[in-house]
């Protein structure tokens, strides 16, 4: 077995997004972030966040995948770059561009001096050709900080419920291949 931290970006994921579905198909393995600004993410509490919720997977499996999106993503490599946990494998889907033009500055500051250091464990960089937040050059660079494999996935824009992926069945078999690594 295998229990999943789902790390959302900005106010979370709908219902819609492919990480709710698969936190519902997944279940009691399954545990979600709660930080405590949902809409103007302080990194701190995000960090906090991710560690409170890992501590609640720990203890329902011994093996833990971070599932992140967007800004959960930094959350993810930060806390990752902060505890060093010996094997928490990171799935990190559409990683925004701290210095692009379209970043979330004003919502979330704290984000904004973040550099990709390498990652303690595997990890699975997963990015559109076309999304808003960060082209793929600026993705691809954030892999290489992190040490990550990077994933192109086309033409999907920030890989959220607009991209229309729905159960996102590519996204599982990338999410496995990284699993099975």
């Amino acid at each position: 077995m295998v229990a999943y931290v789902i790390i959302p970006g900005i106010d979370g994921s709908d219902d819609r997004h492919w990480q709710s579905r698969w936190e519902r198909a997944w279940g009691d393995t399954a545990v979600r972030i709660a930080p405590g600004s949902w809409s103007r993410p302080g990194l701190r509490d995000w960090v906090d966040a991710v560690q409170a919720a890992h501590d609640v997977a720990a203890a329902r499996d011994d093996r833990v995948v971070l599932v992140a999106h967007s800004l959960g993503c930094w959350a993810a490599a930060e806390w990752l770059a902060r505890v060093r946990p010996a094997r928490v494998p990171a799935f990190l889907a559409a990683p925004p561009d701290p210095r692009g033009p379209a970043f979330p500055a004003a919502a979330a500051p704290t984000f904004l001096e973040l550099t990709a250091r390498p990652l303690p464990g595997p990890a699975l960089v997963v990015a559109s050709d076309d999304d808003p937040y960060g082209d793929a050059a600026a993705s691809a660079a954030l892999a290489s900080g992190w040490l990550a494999p990077w994933h192109s996935v086309g033409a999907h824009g920030h890989l959220n419920s607009a991209s229309g992926l729905g159960d996102w069945p590519a996204g599982r078999e990338l999410l496995r291949a990284l699993l099975d690594r």
